[in-house]
């Protein structure tokens, strides 16, 4: 799988970016480690001919192999991404108190979904299900909703704690009225906000739970 190249050689004070914005599955688990049923799983574009990736292979290429002192964030825009990476501990916030809490995801098999000493953390985004494949006649003018709100999070506050992350960016998604006022190069180019993948809410998983709230963001 392409997607081992990553984590090859990291060592101690590494900080390791995997980025997916596109098509997300679910198929039936066939192992017993999902509390679902259902393993996650990412479609590149390929995946009609080679199948899609599943959150147990994701999880065995650039999860496992994390050592000590290295840290890889992901962010998945994809519909059926929260639990993608298959990390034992998801954050999500609470409609009663809105505050972020931990829930415990580790599989009742007793399967290890952890690192080997390192941190891995993923960014992505709870959903309905239901994609939204809007198609605009222009290249490249669209981005996900939950890569603008992502990337438009940390523009208006680069030093800032996960918790006041996913709270910006839970405010952007309800806020967006589809239009992309993103800065620099890249931003420039993009001009609509499409949520194709159906996330509603922002979600946090990670292979050890931490304090959101104080924990500094820093990729």
């Amino acid at each position: 799988m392409a997607m081992h190249w990553l984590v090859q050689g990291c060592s101690y004070g590494d900080s390791l970016v995997f980025q997916f914005s596109g098509l997300g599955a679910q198929v039936p688990d066939d192992d017993g480690d999902e509390l679902d049923g259902m393993d996650e799983a990412l479609c590149p574009v390929d995946s009609f001919q080679q199948g899609p990736i599943l959150d147990d292979e994701i999880n065995e290429a650039i999860v496992r192999p994390l050592v000590h002192g290295v840290k890889l964030h992901a962010i998945v825009d994809a519909c059926h991404s929260a639990t993608v990476l298959d990390l034992p501990y998801q954050c999500t916030v609470s409609k009663q108190t809105g505050r972020w809490r931990w829930r415990d995801e580790r599989p009742m098999t007793g399967a290890c979904k952890g690192t080997t000493g390192g941190q891995a953390v993923l960014i992505s985004g709870s959903s309905n299900g239901k994609s939204n494949m809007s198609v605009l006649p222009e290249p490249y003018a669209t981005i996900g909703a939950m890569t603008h709100s992502f990337i438009r999070a940390v523009e208006c506050e680069p030093r800032t704690t996960y918790g006041r992350l996913l709270t910006s960016m839970r405010a952007i998604m309800r806020d967006s009225s589809g239009n992309c006022n993103l800065q620099g190069p890249i931003g420039g180019s993009i001009r609509k906000v499409a949520n194709f993948s159906g996330v509603e809410e922002p979600q946090l998983s990670s292979a050890y739970k931490f304090d959101v709230e104080r924990e500094p963001f820093c990729m």
